[in-house]
């Protein structure tokens, strides 16, 4: 009897205590993963005073080939994740790669804001008042801007779709809710094939077609789509959980830059970046030796220093994401064009990785949900934290293991590439 009580007491109490067990072993099997060797920045050996210091400094410019990491990364990124501009190592063919996005993304703020509200209000009008994951809600208007970004066209529905189909499998399987799909991501491979003489910018020259493909689907189609989402999920969580700065933003609406600049802060959208050194870094206190692996962790960076320090497009001298200049003012934009629509209201959980996706109510502007509802909200979001969990590790544990046995990174500088 006394055994019945306390597993009914167990798995009553689940959501309480289950999804920190369950994220703790995950972090030590990801951990393993990382090597002995790994120096976490900030950490025991490096302080979070020399995070920019080692960030920028030129001998943190590997980015792949070296680092057991490089591997999962490089499974979770394709197909195509040896041109993806994160993962080039330096050299000419990742400045002509960089210099081609900068050229794509290149737009007056006028312009990007034009942009941002006519895709948002596209995408917009068509959404009901009821319960959303605000990232699902968010893919398709990035996926129809960045699309118009580089094809200078309207994107259409087909293209819509197949590339929020490829970004949600993406960024699942990142967060381990589920196992990579990689025939749905070949179905946005095969429309770029078919459409890379639409592009009207002059894609790198040292990259061959099917590399020109891979690096539009990866850098543009995969991480764009998959951070702006997500920077834009936690902006809207923000703002659904605080009642009284939804009042505020009514009547200020100049106010969300410094709403957009705390959400960055808080909600880093990177959590590790993995740097290789190419050479010794002399700090005062210690020498990092050259073939280091860096792990940059950007929230224990964000949580250990003054509110002004904060990186959230990374450091100039270290590949800056090239979007830094863009994503603002659109973020801006569309948060305005959701709020000018509807009211945001959410007691779920909210987390940087964010796997719940940002569960909210939306009510037509000014109306506030009832107690119900939210409620229902909050049990809802509890208990599926708990199978969420589960799935995480299980999956998790899987990708880490058949990452190691494809080992895409590792046999690609095996044979030779650069």
């Amino acid at each position: 009897m006394i055994g019945k009580v306390l597993a009914a007491a167990a798995v009553v109490s689940a959501p309480a205590w289950l999804p920190r067990r369950v994220v703790a072993l995950r972090m030590k099997i990801f951990a393993l993963v990382n090597g002995q060797d790994a120096v976490t920045v900030p950490g025991p050996q490096v302080g979070a005073g020399d995070f920019k210091r080692v960030y920028a400094d030129p001998a943190a410019n590997g980015r792949s080939r070296g680092a057991a990491l490089s591997d999962l990364f490089w499974y979770w990124l394709a197909p195509g994740p040896q041109v993806h501009q994160e993962h080039l190592e330096a050299g000419p063919r990742y400045d002509e790669v960089a210099k081609c996005t900068r050229h794509i993304l290149v737009r007056s703020k006028k312009d990007s804001e034009e942009l941002a509200r006519r895709v948002a209000a596209h995408v917009l009008d068509d959404v009901e008042p009821g319960f959303v994951r605000l990232r699902d809600l968010m893919m398709p208007i990035w996926a129809e801007l960045y699309h118009e970004l580089v094809f200078e066209e309207p994107c259409p529905p087909e293209a819509r779709d197949l590339v929020v189909g490829h970004a949600d499998d993406v960024v699942s399987a990142l967060k381990c809710v589920r196992p990579r799909n990689m025939r749905r991501r070949a179905r946005l491979t095969r429309y770029l094939r078919r459409r890379l003489a639409d592009v009207p910018h002059p894609l790198p020259p040292s990259l061959t077609p099917e590399e020109q493909v891979f690096y539009l689907q990866g850098t543009f189609f995969n991480t764009a789509v998959v951070q702006m989402s997500e920077a834009m999920a936690h902006l809207l969580m923000i703002i659904a959980r605080d009642e009284g700065l939804q009042r505020r933003l009514a009547e200020h609406p100049e106010d969300i830059d410094g709403v957009i600049d705390d959400g960055l802060r808080a909600y880093p959208l990177f959590g590790i970046a993995h740097r290789i050194t190419t050479a010794d870094i002399e700090l005062d206190h210690l020498t990092i030796p050259a073939g280091t692996v860096l792990c940059f962790s950007y929230p224990d960076f964000a949580a250990q220093s003054a509110k002004d320090e904060f990186i959230p497009f990374g450091v100039t001298q270290n590949r800056a994401c090239p979007a830094r200049g863009l994503a603002p003012p659109t973020m801006r934009v569309v948060a305005q064009e959701v709020l000018r629509r509807f009211s945001l209201a959410s007691t779920a959980a909210h987390t940087r990785s964010i796997p719940n996706r940002g569960p909210a109510l939306l009510t037509p502007r000014g109306v506030r949900p009832g107690r119900v509802p939210l409620g229902w909200l909050a049990v809802r979001d509890r208990w599926e934290d708990v199978w969420r969990s589960l799935a995480q590790l299980v999956f998790g544990t899987y990708m880490v293991l058949d990452a190691r046995r494809q080992a895409l990174c590792s046999t690609y500088f095996a044979g030779g590439n650069r």
